[in-house]
């Protein structure tokens, strides 16, 4: 029986829907979700097993490369999300561009689409949220035969992530695409991400949606310090933001909101350690952080892992942090 594998790009505009794909394929929620523009700024890898069934003749393991929406960049942190894209694009095997079909095609699409066409690598179109159309499925072939203008797809899959409506046809024909390849991950692994790094995503992700207006896109969540036990996990973060209103925001009238913030978020880091949390929060302001190459740099889970092993975080060292107000999961 032959064996396929290899790397999957999933790419989109921002809110195309490819966390939740990501999370709706391996079947773990591995990608923080929010309605917010752009809130995936990593790349994320999910490890999915295909195993052989009755009747086919192929299984596989799938790495499937969440990536940040891609837009035009105007900060540092902008620009890291597009080389996150970028990176995630380079070496794959097979690319899913996501579109969003109840958003009408507009001039910012044909970005996403020059960008596919540079990296020439074979794609299929995946036509999401098709759960909103509602019975009126008719709307999707003017869809189609709209975008099979722009390039040569692979294939043209509708699908709804959400609901997960068409994922079984479009993992069947992802695996079939893919070259006959090796295992790149033990069969338990599901992604390459440290739980360190998941646990902050689960803080922030918990900040977009009890924010709104810039705040949410002004702030980034670093763990400073994170001990694991048999029954006891204790983690200290830190809710960096660039102004001291946002701060207040952050923290509420008499730290309601942070309070709110570390207790939902604990609740779901608990899920992932299997033990119980110890979560204590810290509001921080760094002016300007998403002009900051550097400190952009440094958020990398990659970079952050090479200053633990070198037994010093350059985060929590670095200047232009002024106050603290500290919380603690209840």
């Amino acid at each position: 029986m032959a064996f396929h594998s290899g790397f999957v790009c999933i790419l989109g505009r921002p809110n195309a829907g490819k966390s939740t794909l990501l999370n709706a394929l391996v079947g773990e929620k591995l990608a923080i979700v929010s309605p917010k523009p752009q809130t995936t700024r990593n790349r994320i890898l999910g490890i999915l097993q295909v195993p052989a069934q009755a009747g086919k003749k192929i299984s596989g393991q799938v790495i499937l490369v969440d990536t940040p929406g891609v837009h035009r960049p105007d900060t540092s942190l902008g620009r890291k999300m597009m080389a996150e894209v970028q990176e995630g694009l380079e070496g794959s095997d097979l690319v899913l561009l996501m579109m969003d079909v109840t958003r009408k095609p507009d001039q910012a699409d044909q970005m996403v689409f020059d960008l596919v066409a540079r990296s020439k690598t074979p794609t299929f179109l995946l036509l999401n949220k098709i759960d909103q159309f509602r019975g009126e499925k008719g709307k999707l072939l003017p869809l189609i035969e709209q975008y099979s203008q722009n390039r040569s797809f692979a294939e043209i899959i509708p699908i709804s992530a959400r609901k997960r409506d068409g994922l079984e046809v479009l993992l069947e024909k992802i695996v079939a695409f893919l070259p006959v390849g090796p295992v790149y991950f033990p069969d338990d692994q599901l992604t390459d991400q440290p739980t360190r790094f998941m646990a902050a995503e689960m803080i922030r992700e918990q900040v977009l949606l009890a924010t709104k207006e810039e705040v949410p896109h002004a702030t980034t969540v670093i763990v400073e310090q994170f001990e694991e036990g048999q029954r006891l996990t204790r983690i200290a973060a830190v809710i960096y933001c660039e102004r001291q209103g946002q701060k207040a925001i952050l923290v509420g009238k008499g730290g309601q909101m942070l309070k709110k913030i570390g207790t939902d978020a604990r609740k779901r880091i608990e899920e992932l350690v299997g033990t119980k949390v110890f979560l204590e929060l810290f509001v921080k302001v760094r002016e300007g952080w998403r002009e900051s190459p550097e400190f952009v740099e440094d958020l990398d889970w990659r970079r952050q892992l090479e200053h633990l092993a070198d037994g010093k975080f350059a985060i929590a060292q670095s200047g232009g942090a002024t106050g603290k107000r500290r919380g603690r999961a209840s």
